[in-house]
């Protein structure tokens, strides 16, 4: 299963962790999902969506 967001499309992103005596290490930021049971069309779904869509609105929680 992939970490990414089914509305934006966010996703894993890489580069690199930078220390105080400057060495580059790789290290990766993974977004913040959460599972979310909605209802798209009259049928009930389980979405992957990121905090910040879930906030904004895109989708309605079902109760």
């Amino acid at each position: 299963m992939s970490r990414r967001c089914d509305i934006c499309g966010k996703g894993t992103q890489s580069g690199n962790s930078v220390s105080k005596s400057y060495n580059h290490t790789r290290r990766t930021w993974k977004p913040n999902l959460v599972e979310v049971k909605t209802e798209i069309g009259g049928t009930t779904m389980t979405l992957k969506l990121c905090t910040r869509c879930l906030r904004s609105g895109y989708v309605t929680k079902k109760v």
